[in-house]
C-alpha cells in the first residue's frame, strides 16, 4: 500500500513538472513574437515619420523654389555672358562669374527636384512673377549685351549686386516663413554665399 501510494505521488509530481515546463515554453514564444511585432512597428513608424518630415513643405516653400529658380537662371545668364570672348570682360569678373554659374547651376536642380518631388507646378502664376523684385529687365540684360570692356565690368558687377541683393531678400522670407528643412538650409547658404560675393564686388567697383 505505501509503495502504491509513493507511485502515485512520483507520477503526479511529473505530470505537474511537465505541465509547467509546457507552460514556460508558450510564455516564452508569446514574448518573442510580441516583442518582434513591437520592434516591427517602431521601425516602419520611424520611416513613416523620417519620410513625412521630407516630404513636409508649405506655400512659402513652393513660393520660394519657384521664385528662386528663374532668379538662378537670370544670374547664369548673366554669367554666360561675361565668358563671350567679344565681351572683354575683367579677370575678376570672370572668376565672378564662375563662381556664380557653378554655385547655381545646382542649386537650380536642387529646387527643380523639390517641386517636383512636392508635385508643384515649376512655374508661378504670373501675377506673382510679375511682382518679383531683382529680376534684371529685358532693356538692362540688352544694355549688359551690348556691352563690352570696361564698361561691361562696372555694368556686371552693379547688377550682379542688385540681383543678390534680391535673391538674399527671398532667402530671409524663407527662412521667416518656410517649414521645408532643406529649404530653409539652403536659404542660408545662400545669404551667406552671396553676401560675400556682394561685398566682393562692391570691394571691385571702389577700387
Amino acid at each position: 500500500m505505501t509503495r502504491l501510494l509513493a507511485i502515485l505521488i512520483i507520477g503526479a509530481v511529473s505530470t505537474v513538472a511537465a505541465a509547467c515546463s509546457s507552460d514556460t515554453d508558450h510564455s516564452d514564444t508569446g514574448m518573442g513574437v510580441s516583442s518582434a511585432t513591437t520592434t516591427g512597428s517602431a521601425a516602419s513608424a520611424t520611416t513613416a515619420s523620417a519620410s513625412g518630415e521630407q516630404a513636409t513643405f508649405n506655400d512659402p516653400d513652393v513660393s520660394f523654389a519657384q521664385g528662386m529658380i528663374p532668379h538662378h537662371e537670370q544670374a547664369v545668364e548673366m554669367a554666360d555672358l561675361a565668358f563671350e570672348p567679344a565681351r572683354e570682360a575683367g579677370a575678376e569678373v570672370v572668376d565672378l562669374a564662375t563662381r556664380v554659374k557653378a554655385a547655381q547651376d545646382p542649386e537650380i536642380q536642387q529646387m527643380t527636384g523639390w517641386l517636383e518631388a512636392w508635385d508643384q507646378p515649376m512655374e508661378m502664376s504670373e501675377g506673382d512673377m510679375g511682382s518679383m523684385e531683382g529680376m534684371m529687365s529685358e532693356e538692362e540684360m540688352a544694355a549688359l549685351e551690348a556691352a563690352s570692356g570696361t564698361d561691361l565690368d562696372r555694368m556686371w558687377l552693379e547688377m550682379m549686386s542688385a540681383h543678390h541683393q534680391s535673391a538674399i531678400a527671398m532667402a530671409q522670407t524663407e527662412q521667416a516663413d518656410g517649414m521645408n528643412a532643406e529649404a530653409i538650409a539652403l536659404a542660408g547658404q545662400i545669404i551667406a554665399a552671396q553676401q560675400a560675393e556682394i561685398d566682393e564686388m562692391r570691394g571691385l567697383l571702389e577700387g
